[in-house]
């Protein structure tokens, strides 16, 4: 028998178990940008977690009251860049609703029309780089194909094409060029047979279902704590759409095309089917008011507006159902031509303080595919 021989090797205090504290960010491939998380770990295991906000900040809420009515719509529209068209729009109808001004029709179509193409853009650019995010390439290249499409359509109505500044305090700044419904309708049908491309390369993927389903599963109770809304709210089965529960625009004649899509699972899979099938409603959606906007006869797209424009003394507060999920904004006036306050409440904001309830208890390798479901914009956060 052959002698063994034992080593006892003292290994003093890293026998014991030790917390380390991991920065992810603010530069960092899997953040979305400059977005910070301050992760403390057990081993692989995350314990807790903290977003840590602000190194984007622009102040633009107190920027709105240096600017007139018309000025802050450039302000607002940038803080989420996917989602433009939107952001302008909230800002002009809590000015609308000051003065208590009624736009006409065609722009009122026109507006549904052209913020759910801009609800089609946001989404095809999570479907692309949410997947890139997990190792998956190819999507992102296809996402952008699609994009391109809408985006030459946007670009030909408004002259942007990632700000728009298209909306305007009583319409829009101008009508549709002419065949442009024809162009934009064409888009629209190129664009939708080619969605099952994330159905199939996407949600066919054994490695993406893996990767996704049963993971960073959000209660419909944290959802209502965080204030969390939009397509990341609705996976966890709240079902909540203001274009269906508080319509605005022309979203109350759309009832019968609006289809509202929920999960119950709220893992990350959940979240990604939500946003897909919201992108398809979407495509009916700006077809339905393709359809209506033929028929109208043709009229005004704006207001005339004073050359100074004052909203009256008081407040209000106007909210929308971005493609991120709600937009607030809260408008104090004081009879002057610049607000006297703007408070803009921002639907990524409030999802991404989720993560401090969705990662503790979560593996490290689970962190990514978590922090990308939630589809936020850092500029969203930071204002």
């Amino acid at each position: 028998m052959t002698p063994t021989t034992e080593t006892t090797v003292g290994i003093g205090g890293a026998a014991e178990s030790t917390d380390m504290v991991l920065n992810i960010g603010p530069q960092h491939p899997s953040t979305h940008g400059v977005l910070r998380l301050r992760l403390v770990l057990d081993g692989e295991r995350i314990t807790s977690a903290e977003p840590v906000i602000g190194y984007m900040h622009r102040g633009a809420e107190k920027l709105f009251e240096a600017r007139d009515y018309r000025q802050i719509i450039m302000l607002a529209n940038r803080h989420d860049w996917l989602s433009a068209f939107s952001n302008e729009l909230g800002v002009v109808l809590a000015v609308e609703r000051m003065l208590g001004m009624e736009v006409p029709t065609r722009a009122v179509w026109t507006r549904t029309l052209l913020a759910e193409l801009n609800r089609v853009l946001n989404h095809l650019m999570f479907l692309g780089s949410y997947p890139l995010e997990l190792g998956g390439i190819t999507p992102v290249f296809y996402a952008f194909r699609e994009r391109e499409v809408l985006q030459n359509v946007m670009e030909e109505v408004s002259g942007g094409r990632m700000h728009y500044m298209f909306n305007r305090v009583g319409g829009l700044k101008e009508d549709l060029p002419a065949g442009w419904t024809t162009r934009a309708r064409a888009a629209v049908a190129a664009v939708r047979p080619r969605m099952d491309v994330f159905d199939d390369l996407v949600l066919g993927n054994e490695i993406f279902r893996g990767r996704t389903r049963g993971v960073g599963a959000l209660s419909p109770e944290a959802v209502h704590a965080y204030g969390v809304s939009g397509p990341v709210a609705r996976a966890s089965g709240v079902d909540f759409d203001l274009r269906r529960d508080e319509p605005y625009l022309a979203y109350g004649e759309l009832q019968d095309t609006l289809r509202v899509v929920t999960r119950t699972e709220g893992d990350c899979l959940a979240r990604f089917e939500c946003l897909l099938e919201q992108t398809h409603n979407a495509l009916d959606l700006a077809d339905a008011c393709l359809d209506r906007l033929a028929e109208l006869s043709p009229g005004p797209v704006n207001q005339r507006l004073p050359k100074v424009l004052k909203a009256p003394e008081g407040h209000t507060y106007a909210w929308t159902e971005n493609p991120l999920g709600i937009n607030g904004y809260y408008l104090v006036s004081k009879g002057e031509k610049t607000p006297y306050r703007l408070k803009l409440r921002s639907a990524s904001y409030n999802n991404i303080q989720a993560l401090a309830d969705l990662l503790p208890g979560t593996l490290v390798a689970d962190m990514v595919a978590i922090l990308g479901s939630l589809f936020f914009v850092v500029g969203d956060i930071d204002k």
